[in-house]
């Protein structure tokens, strides 16, 4: 094995899980972070792995939910970000939020406390240099330019780009909570949480539509030339392009009523609810959960304080939008991650097309592991493509449906793990009499056969590398 360290540019989660990975395994890593020397449009601070959108990891359900299963199979895996989002949890019903400013500080402190990791703050402008050898760039979403245009010149290739939208924080004590209330939906219990997590604010069904048709007449944040054909993830809309869509997609999404009884009313249906999340550990800050926006400041506050509870919020944070970049990965990358036109350099993170904090870490968890089982001169075997991370990778290398020809568009987009990428069971799971399920029976069974089938072979995957190792 050399002892040549393993460069990695970009100090976000992917970036951040890469290194840690690396450090673990033994071997030495620099990680190289532009901030503060160069700052972006949506990082605040300059600690590594900060939360620039939610706060939230989403549901740690290993059971039924993907990326709960992502979760487990990194913390399996050792994981760092887990391991800090962990330790920096805050209620969030059946999900898993943290403190941000804590988790960024965590990961921090732990990376810059290992002994094979040197944290190098310096922008590095276009691509890293040929005598770095190894090299991981997990850059992100907001890669410096030069990089981007670098790249473009290296493979030849345009690489896509969308609009991320954050969404407003809220000061706890300006809700007005003799309107709003606290409360889970079906009053789930998730990790730290106690069953009533979220604030939630009602809206009858003049205040909805006054509220739908606020959205819609308010003015936007406008676009560059060169933006204004740039399309959205659709897992990340601004609420009001989704209010453009029809004057019932926000009360069947982000705003949908079920699963929850305002007590101030307790016989009355809400038409539509706002909730909000907790933002950070001493619960002064919530987030307004699916509320990225491209309103321009005045308006945010002006329709968002039309609300009922939020009449007179203060705002910790406004909404706003910053531009996404990501590869052509099923062509570029092979199923390491590992840049064709270039193999010394990998890719890690959402740059990748992967979409989601966790999903994320994860590539940059994997890509850390096979850059340093290369190092080694061993081959790490893939990893099945029934557990979350395998399902992932396949997406990002080769997942998607090729153009049937040269004039259509691609269609590889930026997707959250989800059980769509997984493939399908080989049978359908039985009731324990044997009969056949229906219905929500039956899709709470597929996904739990789901999730049992991935444990089970990603944990014969670590046992088969262990072994393998161990004869090497």
């Amino acid at each position: 094995m050399t002892d040549t360290a393993i460069h990695i540019v970009g100090g976000g989660l992917a970036g951040s899980e890469a290194a840690w990975q690396i450090a673990e395994a033994g071997h030495p890593v620099v990680l190289h972070e532009m901030r503060p020397v160069r700052g972006t449009e949506a990082h605040h601070g300059q600690d590594l792995a900060e939360l620039v959108c939610s706060n939230s990891f989403r549901s740690d359900d290993a059971n039924g939910n993907a990326v709960g299963l992502l979760h487990q199979e990194m913390r399996t895996l050792g994981s760092l970000i887990l391991t800090c989002a962990d330790a920096h949890q805050v209620p969030a019903g059946g999900a898993l939020a943290v403190d941000r400013n804590g988790f960024a500080a965590a990961v921090t402190a732990a990376l810059e406390a290992h002994p094979l990791v040197t944290v190098v703050r310096e922008e590095v402008e276009g691509l890293p240099p040929e005598e770095w050898g190894r090299t991981i760039v997990a850059t992100g979403p907001l890669t410096a330019p030069s990089l981007a245009q670098a790249i473009r010149d290296l493979t030849g290739a345009e690489s896509l780009a969308f609009f991320d939208a954050i969404a407003p924080i809220v000061h706890r004590d300006s809700i007005d909570m003799d309107k709003a209330w606290f409360q889970s939906r079906y009053d789930k219990v998730g990790p730290g949480g106690t069953g009533a997590d979220y604030i939630n604010c009602p809206l009858d069904r003049d205040q909805y539509d006054a509220f739908i048709q606020a959205l819609v007449d308010g003015e936007k944040i406008g676009f560059k030339e060169w933006e204004a054909s740039t399309p959205y993830f659709d897992g990340c809309l601004p609420i009001e392009v989704m209010a453009e869509r029809g004057p019932e997609t926000l009360r069947h999404g982000p705003m949908k009523p079920v699963g929850l009884t305002n007590p101030h009313n307790p016989t009355v249906k809400a038409c539509a609810i706002v909730q909000l999340r907790q933002d950070n550990a001493l619960g002064t800050l919530y987030n307004m959960v699916g509320f990225q926006t491209k309103l321009t400041y005045s308006e945010q506050v002006r329709v968002f304080r039309s609300i009922p509870g939020l009449e007179n919020a203060e705002f910790a944070r406004l909404g706003g939008l910053h531009r996404n970049t990501y590869l052509d990965s099923p062509r570029l990358l092979d199923a390491t991650l590992r840049l064709k036109a270039r193999p010394s350099l990998r890719f890690a993170g959402q740059i990748t097309g992967c979409e989601g904090y966790v999903e994320s870490a994860a590539i940059g968890l994997m890509a850390g592991r096979f850059a340093v089982a290369e190092a080694r001169g061993q081959t790490l075997a893939p990893l099945p493509a029934t557990t979350a991370l395998g399902a992932l990778i396949g997406h990002i290398t080769g997942g998607h449906i090729a153009a049937e020809d040269a004039g259509a568009p691609r269609s590889f987009q930026p997707m959250n793990v989800n059980f769509g990428l997984f493939p399908p069971l080989e049978h359908a799971p039985k009731g324990e009499a044997g009969q056949r399920l229906r219905g929500p029976e039956k899709a709470v069974a597929k996904k739990k056969a789901l999730t049992d089938r991935g444990r089970a072979d990603l944990a014969a995957w670590i046992g088969a590398d262990a072994a393998r190792m161990a004869a090497e």
